[in-house]
């Protein structure tokens, strides 16, 4: 019994560090839309986004992003855009970002992750795997 108390404390603190908001959405304009565990949601300046949310954007959509490494993305219409891995430690700036543009134009900025480890962001298309070492860029995937 006392066992299970332990176990169910632990898991009390231990749920929401897991769901750790990894960024925030600082603009959005027209349809966006956040897709989480299968659910879309509008989306709104100053809401949360965590690994392994979406981004998705309608013709007249557009959004901005400060991630907690300060990396900024700015996503354009028709954009969909999936946080696939984001970790990001405040003290020695050492990290992991991993994103995945399936369609759409995306804009960046990298953050202090990026200054500290240069291999350590990395976007995705459906035909290539961009490894970020600068600090802006522009990514565009045309629609099939």
């Amino acid at each position: 019994m006392r066992k299970a108390m332990i176990l169910a404390a632990v898991l009390a603190v231990a749920g929401p560090a897991m769901a750790a908001d990894v960024g925030l959405i600082k603009v959005s304009r027209g349809n966006v839309q956040v897709e989480r565990a299968g659910a879309r949601v509008p989306a709104s300046v100053g809401m949360g986004l965590q690994a392994s949310d979406t981004i998705v954007t309608g013709a007249d959509g557009s959004a901005g992003v400060t991630f907690t490494d300060n990396s900024l993305v700015s996503v354009g219409p028709n954009t969909v855009f999936a946080i696939d891995k984001y970790s990001f430690d405040s003290t020695t700036h050492q990290g992991e970002f991993e994103g995945n543009l399936k369609q759409g134009r995306l804009a960046a900025v990298s953050g202090k992750m990026v200054k500290q480890t240069p291999e350590s962001m990395k976007i995705r298309t459906p035909s290539a795997i961009m490894g970020v070492r600068g600090t802006e860029f522009l990514v565009q995937v045309d629609e099939k």
